[in-house]
């Protein structure tokens, strides 16, 4: 008696080569995941990086076991970002600044005063552009996943409040290790130090920096206000975060895998956004609580700041190339008001 055919067919398919590769691409092994940041546990970085890990666990019915490590626990961020690219650790948040140096177009987000609101960085960091920069990095040997959010950056300080151009002057700040933040902060007449994050506190605390220039969140989590007297809000540069994953550990995962991944990494991405703008109000009335003397920018002198800023953004545009630096107005301008 003949098998019917699509039973034939059916057991041809199962152990065919395609039917494996299907199979593969289904499938979810046990793996641990060691996702490293710079902030502490208790930071909107650390919740949103405990939510993540636990969204893939949930996804993946606990196979993929995602380790967090707080505090620059597995390095600064440039020793991290080498790590997923040596395929030594799987993921990281970290900032865009820090990855210039590895993927030159990271530099657009570096422009000092791109973005005036978040909806504006919501729109071309989701959009096509954020994503055309964000797969620049696979050629580096990493993947980049989403932005989150580190948020608008202001200037702490413990020489003198900033609230003209001239007040720069002789100021020794700690800036990224990163051109543009260079660049921008010695034109505006500072002493611009380039340092990692994780050595800033430390450097803060023994005056080898006067001051440096983070937003409110990562001011307050991070206790600056323990070493630093003024805050002036700036809103100089929008700076956001990265997920990252090195692509030789990604390219070794299944597409479900993959998937889940991206999907908590998402979820994450909304809710840090969402967590870190509420926290920023909150953050401002605790630095003033907590001592800190603060003041804001006029828009005249802030226009001041951006005349004087413009080698710095020409140095971004020299960098980048004016057709993405285009696009990203582009993408800017179709951004409701």
């Amino acid at each position: 008696m003949k098998r019917p055919l699509i039973t034939v067919l059916a057991a041809a398919m199962l152990f065919s080569p395609l039917a494996t590769l299907t199979a593969q691409a289904d499938e979810v092994r046990s793996r641990m995941i060691r996702f490293g940041y710079g902030l502490n546990e208790q930071s909107n970085q650390g919740r949103a990086a405990k939510l993540l890990a636990e969204e893939v666990a949930k996804a993946s019915a606990g196979k993929l076991k995602m380790r967090t490590y707080a505090a620059a626990s597995l390095g600064s961020d440039d020793q991290m970002q080498n790590a997923l690219i040596g395929g030594a650790q799987e993921m990281m948040v970290g900032s865009t600044a820090t990855l210039v140096g590895i993927s030159k177009e990271m530099a657009v987000w570096d422009t000092p005063f791109l973005f005036t609101r978040e909806q504006q960085a919501d729109a071309v960091l989701d959009g096509p552009v954020g994503r055309q920069v964000m797969d620049k990095l696979e050629e580096k040997g990493l993947v980049g996943l989403v932005y989150w959010e580190n948020g608008f950056r202001n200037m702490t300080n413990n020489v003198r409040p900033i609230s003209k151009l001239e007040d720069f002057s002789g100021i020794k700040l700690r800036v990224m290790p990163n051109p543009v933040f260079l660049e921008t902060f010695k034109l505006m007449g500072a002493n611009a130090v380039p340092l990692p994050f994780s050595e800033l506190f430390t450097a803060l605390e023994t005056k080898a920096v006067d001051g440096q220039e983070n937003p409110f969140n990562t001011i307050l989590s991070s206790k600056f206000f323990e070493v630093q007297k003024y805050l002036t809000v700036t809103n100089h540069v929008y700076s956001p975060w990265i997920v990252t994953a090195s692509k030789r550990w990604w390219d070794g995962l299944s597409q479900t895998e993959q998937g889940i991944i991206l999907e908590a990494a998402k979820k994450a991405r909304d809710f840090e956004r969402q967590d870190t703008r509420a926290e920023a109000a909150k953050a401002l009335a605790q630095l003033k609580d907590n001592g800190m003397q603060v003041n804001q920018v006029s828009d005249a002198e802030l226009q001041r700041m951006r005349e004087q800023a413009q080698p710095a953004i020409q140095q971004v545009i020299d960098t980048v190339g004016q057709p993405l630096f285009d696009q990203v107005q582009a993408e800017l301008a179709k951004v409701p008001e």
